[in-house]
């Protein structure tokens, strides 16, 4: 497995590219924006992306999909479609964050089974429904590698945010302590902002968690 992770847009959003090195077939996991320094970069890393995956419908992690399902002809699997509203408010998400315009759109499937898992080449992830940040939520955990990619839920020394319409800390707690917090201690977590961190080190450490 290989992987790149790109901060994307003012919110430096980590855009993670992950691919099979034997075939350099990819996955975009949450392209936020600035989609011409992603398809540069895709580009210089010869990948092949099969698929664009979505955590959530916010405009910062979603804003550059269509443009880079278009460039390179894959498909939008994800979030589950709790989240339809989000995706349907995009262009009021655009007014709000000033960030770019962006039209509405739905991916080409949610991803509502949750243990689902998808192939790519000789790569698997599950499908965690993980609801708090927003109530379709979902992560990718890839349990031969341990490396969980976790949108807003959990970050190095913080939480995800549930003050936006949809959100619930009660259930953002729950899909930390009972589902990520259940993972190896030595998952990674990459985080839809700032730095990685792993299991281990959210369950002893993590001021939000156990205050």
């Amino acid at each position: 497995m290989k992987l790149d992770i790109i901060p994307v847009t003012s919110f430096q959003q980590n855009c993670s590219l992950v691919w099979d090195e034997k075939d350099k077939s990819a996955a975009i996991i949450d392209p936020g924006g600035e989609a011409p320094k992603l398809i540069k970069r895709i580009e210089e890393l010869g990948l092949n992306p099969k698929m664009i995956l979505l955590t959530h419908g916010h405009l910062d992690h979603v804003g550059a999909a269509i443009k880079l399902k278009t460039h390179f002809n894959c498909e939008i699997l994800g979030p589950a479609q709790a989240d339809e509203y989000w995706f349907q408010m995009l262009p009021q998400q655009s007014r709000q964050f000033g960030l770019f315009e962006a039209e509405a759109f739905l991916p080409d499937r949610w991803l509502n089974r949750e243990g689902e898992v998808i192939q790519l080449g000789e790569l698997g992830f599950e499908v965690l429904h993980l609801p708090g940040h927003t109530p379709g939520h979902v992560g990718f955990i890839d349990h031969v590698h341990h490396i969980a990619f976790t949108g807003d839920v959990l970050f190095n020394q913080s939480i995800g945010r549930t003050d936006f319409p949809g959100g619930n800390h009660e259930d953002l707690m729950r899909s930390i302590k009972d589902k990520l917090f259940t993972l190896p201690d030595d998952t990674i977590v990459i985080a839809g902002h700032g730095p990685y961190t792993t299991v281990g080190q959210e369950k002893m450490h993590n001021p939000y968690v156990h205050g």
